[in-house]
């Protein structure tokens, strides 16, 4: 028998993980089913945004900072980047975009099968007004805040991109190995009979994965992510289609690399207008084994 959310050890540490772990002990079982429906918990009220917290760079990113172009930082969003609206009948937190930042649980988690929907707005700001509309969903993302271009928290990102759904990126010197092939321009896409490499910053494979294949709707849709992450291992889903698996989930530390395999969920706001809703959570065992793929390479 063991916890499969914490462990003794971040019990003792003060960290914020799982509520519904410390009461569950569970059995972990090497291949578990998908897991029936009644388990989830909310990381919403749909009325407010208790159990967050926000965190936003300075307000002009086109321009250096200054005494008046200064970071918002911790809890501090007079441009309401981040509000709670109702989208198409129903509650939703609203990106606005306006400046980069992200909104984070105030909770740890780990192993643990997240969802959440998505649908495009209409806004896009500076730097990226030319650009696709970009957002991302960051996991074991660790403090301190703004630790990625004074933005964002070091974590491993599921990318939301317009048609780039379900990336790779490591954020902030997180590194992770994914099976891949390269391409002729020398980037990576994922293929679980590919080779496996280590993507990590400063080195020539890069930090960044295509997902493989795209699944996601048209612009105006909403979409469901569905993240699964066990122990060092995690799983991209985007509307019901895996198109990443990635394993040795890891952090550069003063040079060395050690385990990254909790932490808080980040939503990013960066430079466009974005809607999430529905957020939930539920621990999980193990990794289904309706998701995995034979030929996946551990």
């Amino acid at each position: 028998m063991k916890t499969c959310i914490t462990t003794p050890d971040a019990l003792n540490s003060g960290k914020r993980l799982f509520p519904l772990l410390l009461i569950l002990l569970i059995s972990c079982s090497e291949t578990p089913s998908i897991q029936r429906q009644n388990d989830w918990q909310s990381l919403f009220n749909e009325e407010n945004l208790e159990g967050w917290d926000t965190y936003l760079n300075r307000p002009d990113l086109t321009q250096p900072e200054s005494d008046s172009n200064k970071p918002f930082g911790l809890n501090n969003d007079p441009l309401g980047v981040f509000s709670v609206v109702t989208e198409d009948g129903l509650p939703a937190i609203r990106v606005s975009g306006q400046t980069f930042g992200g909104i984070s649980t105030v909770d740890e988690f780990e192993n643990y099968h997240f969802q959440v929907q998505f649908k495009w707005g209409d806004t896009k700001w500076p730097p990226r007004q030319n650009a696709k509309m970009d957002s991302g969903v960051l996991y074991h993302a660790v403090e301190p805040h703004g630790a990625d271009g004074g933005s964002w928290m070091r974590s491993q990102e599921f990318q939301v991109q317009q048609g780039d759904c379900g990336d790779y990126w490591g954020v902030a010197g997180a590194v992770f190995d994914i099976p891949a092939r390269m391409t002729s321009d020398s980037t990576y896409v994922y293929d679980p009979n590919g080779n496996l490499y280590t993507f990590k910053a400063n080195t020539k494979v890069g930090r960044h994965c295509i997902k493989n294949p795209d699944a996601e709707k048209p612009t105006g849709s909403w979409n469901t992510i569905d993240l699964y992450c066990s122990g060092d291992t995690a799983v991209h889903m985007i509307n019901g289609v895996v198109n990443m698996i990635l394993y040795r989930s890891q952090q550069m530390d003063g040079g060395q690399e050690r385990p990254l395999t909790s932490g808080k969920i980040q939503i990013q706001s960066e430079g466009a207008e974005i809607f999430y809703r529905d957020f939930k959570i539920r621990p999980i065992k193990a990794l289904p084994v309706e998701l995995l793929n034979v030929n996946d390479k551990p």
